[in-house]
């Protein structure tokens, strides 16, 4: 782990550990703060992760329909009350 002032000034000691397959963390104020990781690790975080979360559309099919009744939460049974103006 870097603080943020030593990653300042040895910033291409930082990005070479990072291209080289290590990811280097970064702290500021005592606390992480940033990872950095090479181009090619990042993508295939982002890959994995598509593949994990699905679509949004699959996720809006998954949701429970009307007449769920005892399988899930359904809808509430509402009537409107009578407004006049």
């Amino acid at each position: 782990m870097w603080t943020l002032h030593e990653a300042k000034n040895k910033f291409s000691a930082v990005v070479e550990a990072a291209l080289a397959g290590r990811p280097q963390g970064i702290s500021r104020r005592g606390q992480p703060a940033v990872v950095v990781v090479s181009a090619a690790s990042y993508e295939q975080l982002l890959a994995e992760a598509r593949q994990v979360r699905g679509s949004f559309v699959d996720h809006l099919l998954a949701m429970p329909s009307e007449g769920a009744g005892e399988q899930g939460a359904g809808r509430a049974k509402v009537v409107p009350r009578d407004v006049s103006f």
